[in-house]
């Protein structure tokens, strides 16, 4: 290692923070010349001294600095002794003289968790989140004879999101964070470069150390201060009242912008309204009316409960082991021996932290079970809620059994009597597993394209509601147990998932036909029919996702193994757009499920209902909360701030050329998240005059009406050979005068109403644009009369190149139709060819030389030759130039 640049450092302090921040320096190339820690409690060194001694660093572990007021002798020499140019102060509980602090040629660095002048003393963060800070952060400053006066060296901060918890902050920043700024701040001083800006007393302030006597919580105050006050002591010193003559501490406390749910009341001393007892948890209520809902309750014993089970009678009934229970039981022993080294045995009886154990301990008891009992996966809450070993062996087992599942999923529906059933269908945002109101309560109308009526009012996502779902999502992905999750097993959640939707397959049909419009025969073959192919063609691939060894040339005398191992990329947004609801979503979610990320899917604002009901089955099929997210709501608000959210990692969309470029611009300037974009088209059909006219008829027709037209690889223009061009045209009008066009439930229906009332707007001036550039209407460009959104299917001919109807997409029931002269191959290519878009393109001949040539030369991501329309999970979908880039299935 090259020492330029490197100082002799001593470091002084404890804990596990301190223990990172010793490895980064060594890391570093600094040199650690003495570590001075804490002594050893009950037989146990401290993290820092253990990783210290290990490496060979001096270790000196003195109880105290000096006596009345003068530095110990033998301390001080021994300190001295090292040598030290710079004191590194990372987490340190102990006094420390002025004589060592301004000892060394550099002087003394020290960090502390809150953003100075604010906070100086104890319990900072603790009083940050007290106080309702809307930032959090810490500081690196330089020791003087104040308390946590010293010149600043460097600072950051952090947002404080609205249910942070004490931990929840020093893991997410504080900590991490913290570990990479010392060693920043080392490296500063190192190379000549490290500011001393003086500390302002403006803003200062100073709060003493938080201890349970004065955590006692004031009732007399808004929903918000009660849910910082309790937040701010958890877990340390926990905020605590009087209830039936017993203190009992609250812990897990959020803010409720739900309704309040109903529950039994529990009176609480000094409270003016009592609390309610939930299925949830206890909810608690502020002087201003609002509410917050506590999760854990824990008994002056040390027992912790869910709040929801307060009232539950009697002790839980003790399970019997199996000889394969009695094995992990067994193990775990030997864990809780391991970790409290000062206990003779360890026997029924024997409590966790009475014992001696800190909240360090729950966090390695939890590591160590997950990694010697077979990945089982344990919460720390677990442990607070079993302390003595007895109590844990039985929450273990249950755990295993399956017996320790949250609550069952709660679903407030909007039913309908319809189609011969009752349909159920959810309108709240669904994040981390739970059906919830937008966070400002505000919703919107879904409606109904068959008679305009409302179907009900959707939840209407805000930015608040987007960062959850991405938040929760973060968190499945990182610490939930999707991510450790086996990739067989992933799969098998994604084929118990397509069996539900096949189950509810009629029901989610109807639910598409009432809000898209969609014809229910059609929705049950297509839009429902495609999405359960989609899930079980990607539940398989979930364990062949495989990388590959390379060889490469060998670095002589060594020899060297090169491979590539493919991983999810993290948390993926998803857009939909609203022609075919949850056939989009399957799409898009399927492969990104499969790969092992999570999503935040926003679907269309006026069709979320399917994507909606698709959550709730994903509940059913086993996801665990926070892998899949639902956010209904619109465009410029939800959809704009998940492709500018720094957490996400890739963004797929689906909708016009217009928004994906505006997507992709997002998504670079943010964070360069990767895209995918399947945009606007307009697909050629040449019909050449050797084709089978009957096929190609029903074909065409298909090409450009099916869906209503509203369809992204619909034919948008078609391309006749003059010999065949009248008679095509007669035969269309033909057979569009026998299409039934009515309610999309009567299963004799042909052709339902288009999807909302500004498309059908816009289809209108499409029509009347083509009206006016002289383009012959031959049949349609009318509004049906009757109620709703319905538009005859339409048909132009006489289009010329120039015209507006010749580049620009309907995404309706409008058949724009061009003729070309006979035998002009390279002609009509070129001409199809002409548009800035490729999506999807078709050709109709008998001639399979004339067929490859076309389909070789049209620029698009799908040529069909002699067929439309078909696409299959396991042929790869999207298109060309600005069509976009990336592919579906």
């Amino acid at each position: 290692v090259c020492f330029k640049n490197k100082l002799k450092v001593a470091l002084i302090g404890q804990s596990l923070f301190g223990q990172e921040v010793y490895s980064h320096l060594c890391k570093e190339g600094h040199r650690v010349v003495g570590v001075f820690t804490v002594p050893d409690k009950d037989g146990k060194a401290d993290p820092l001294a253990l990783a210290a001694e290990k490496n060979g660093t001096p270790v000196f572990k003195f109880p105290r600095w000096r006596v009345k007021g003068k530095t110990i002798k033998e301390v001080a020499e021994a300190y001295r002794s090292v040598g030290a140019e710079l004191n590194v102060l990372p987490f340190c509980t102990q006094f420390i003289p002025m004589d060592v602090i301004d000892g060394p040629k550099h002087g003394s660095i020290i960090y502390h968790p809150s953003i100075l002048p604010r906070h100086r003393g104890a319990s900072a963060i603790n009083w940050t989140l007290i106080m309702g800070d809307k930032k959090a952060g810490f500081s690196v400053f330089w020791a003087d004879d104040g308390l946590d006066t010293g010149p600043i060296l460097l600072q950051r901060s952090c947002d404080v999101e609205p249910n942070d918890t004490v931990d929840a902050l020093y893991n997410r920043f504080l900590f991490p964070e913290g570990i990479k700024a010392m060693v920043e701040a080392v490296q500063l001083i190192a190379d000549g470069k490290a500011p001393r800006v003086p500390q302002s007393e403006e803003g200062a302030t100073y709060e003493g150390i938080q201890r349970k006597e004065n955590a006692e919580i004031s009732w007399d105050q808004s929903a918000e201060a009660l849910h910082n006050w309790i937040r701010g002591h958890d877990k340390v010193p926990g905020a605590w009242a009087e209830i039936n003559g017993q203190v009992v501490t609250f812990y897990g406390s959020s803010l409720l912008n739900s309704s309040i749910p109903p529950g039994e009341p529990l009176e609480i001393k000094g409270a003016e309204k009592p609390g309610l007892v939930t299925k949830n948890g206890l909810v608690l209520f502020g002087n201003d009316g609002k509410a917050l809902m506590v999760r854990n309750l824990q008994f002056e014993d040390g027992k912790m409960i869910p709040a929801s089970q307060y009232f539950s009678s009697g002790e839980m009934s003790v399970v019997e082991l199996t000889a394969e229970e009695v094995k992990v039981a067994e193990t775990i022993k030997v864990i809780w021996a391991g970790i409290l080294s000062n206990v003779p045995a360890i026997e029924d009886s024997t409590d966790f932290f009475k014992s001696g154990a800190s909240s360090m301990d729950v966090a390695r008891l939890v590591e160590e079970i997950r990694q010697k009992c077979g990945g089982l996966q344990l919460q720390n809450e677990d442990v607070y809620m079993a302390t003595k070993f007895e109590d844990f062996i039985q929450k273990v087992v249950r755990k295993l059994r399956g017996e320790d599942q949250e609550a069952e999923l709660v679903v407030d529906y909007v039913s309908k009597e319809i189609n011969d059933m009752t349909v159920k269908m959810p309108y709240q945002c669904f994040i981390n597993g739970q059906f919830t109101d937008a966070e400002d309560g505000k919703t919107y109308d879904t409606i109904n394209p068959t008679d305009g009526s409302t179907i009900c009012k959707v939840s209407y996502a805000s930015l608040v509601d987007v960062d959850k779902a991405v938040a929760a999502a973060k968190d499945a992905f990182e610490n939930g147990e999707w991510g450790r999750m086996n990739a067989r097993d992933r799969g098998r959640l994604m084929y118990r998932l397509a069996d539900l939707m096949e189950e509810k397959q009629e029901e989610l049909a109807t639910i598409e036909a009432l809000d898209s419009g969609a014809v229910y025969t059609l929705a049950l073959k297509t839009h429902i029919g495609m999405s359960v192919q989609t899930f079980r063609y990607f539940a398989g691939w979930c364990d062949k996702i495989q990388g590959s060894t390379i060889p490469i040339n060998q670095a002589r005398p060594n020899r060297n193994l090169t491979f590539t191992k493919k991983e999810p990329l993290g948390v993926c947004a998803i857009i939909i757009p609203w022609n075919y609801p949850l056939m989009m979503l399957a799409w898009k979610s399927a492969a990104c499920l499969a790969a092992g990320n999570t999503l935040v899917l926003k679907p269309a604002q006026v069709t979320p209902l399917t994507a909606l009901k698709f959550a709730e089955l994903s509940v059913k099929a086993g996801f665990p909360k926070g892998v899949i997210n639902i956010i209904p709501g619109s465009g410029g608000v939800a959809g704009q701030r998940l492709s500018e959210h720094p957490d996400i990692r890739k963004l797929g969309f689906t909708g016009s050329t217009l928004i994906g470029k505006q997507i992709m611009k997002s998504c670079a300037v943010s964070n360069l998240k990767k895209v995918s974009l399947e945009l606007g088209g307009k697909s050629p059909l040449i019909i050449f005059s050797d084709c089978e006219l009957d096929k190609a008829v029903r074909t065409g027709m298909g090409a450009v009406f099916f869906n209503k037209g509203e369809n992204c690889i619909a034919a948008g223009r078609l391309f006749v050979e003059e010999s065949i061009h009248d008679e095509f045209v007669t035969r269309v009008v033909e057979e569009i005068k026998k299409m039934k066009i009515g309610d999309p439930l009567d299963r004799s229906t042909d052709h339902g109403p288009q999807n909302h009332k500004a498309h059908l707007e816009k289809l209108l001036q499409y029509c009347e644009a083509g009206v006016k550039e002289g383009a012959t209407l031959v049949y349609g460009g009318r509004k049906v009369q009757r109620p709703g959104f319905f538009m005859e299917p339409t048909v132009f001919t006489d289009v010329e190149d120039h015209m507006y109807l010749a580049k620009e997409e309907s995404f309706g029931p409008i058949m724009v139709i061009s003729k070309f002269q006979n035998g002009d191959i390279d002609g009509v290519l070129q001409r199809a060819n002409n548009t800035e878009y490729g999506l999807a393109s078709g050709v109709f001949t008998r001639d399979i030389n004339k067929a490859m040539y076309v389909s070789e030369k049209l620029e698009a991501g799908t040529v069909f030759i002699n067929t439309y329309n078909k696409t299959d999970v396991a042929a790869p979908f999207g298109g060309f130039k600005q069509s976009g880039f990336g592919k579906d299935l």
